[in-house]
């Protein structure tokens, strides 16, 4: 199973859409995971109809109408593996101990808020990916995002994609 994961599009304030890259991914995935920061329902909407499967949270830059169609917090079975999806995780010190003790049933937590891209594993095997941002890089030297690709209860391979100017 293939996947893809974003957080923190900030669309349509950060930019006008996803990178065509991302949306090719969008084509090519058995799922996608957003990890909210979404800020207006139009990309949700879109999203939605393009992805084989949405899994998605709200992020503290969404408003009413993102929070009353998307949980705070999502969680979903995906080739044997348990993903939970939110937007915060608080601070970078101490995440994975922390996390683990908030998700003990969680094989594999999606993140966000940062624009940071994040990719550990805590000492009871939960496994902490935040996918950057495809649209806002912030502090970092590109946009990104993140693919994963799972066989039957195991992830088999988490890659970090720079999006590239064009």
């Amino acid at each position: 199973m293939r996947l893809l994961l974003l957080a923190d599009t900030h669309i349509p304030k950060r930019a006008r859409d996803l990178p065509p890259q991302v949306w090719q991914e969008v084509e090519q995935c058995d799922a996608v995971i957003h990890a909210g920061d979404w800020v207006a329902v139009g990309l949700l909407d879109v999203l939605a109809a393009r992805a084989k499967r949405l899994i998605a949270c709200w992020g503290n830059n969404d408003g009413p109408e993102l929070r009353a169609r998307l949980p705070e917090c999502a969680d979903a079975t995906l080739d044997g593996l348990r993903f939970t999806v939110v937007h915060e995780t608080g601070a970078a010190s101490g995440r994975e101990a922390r996390m683990a003790q908030q998700y003990p049933h969680t094989d594999v937590l999606v993140f966000g808020h940062s624009h940071i891209p994040w990719d550990t594993t805590a000492r009871t095997g939960l496994r902490l990916l935040n996918p950057g941002s495809p649209t806002d890089r912030r502090r970092q030297p590109f946009c990104t995002y993140m693919t994963v690709v799972t066989r039957p209860g195991a992830l088999a391979e988490v890659e970090q994609h720079r999006i590239e100017k064009t």
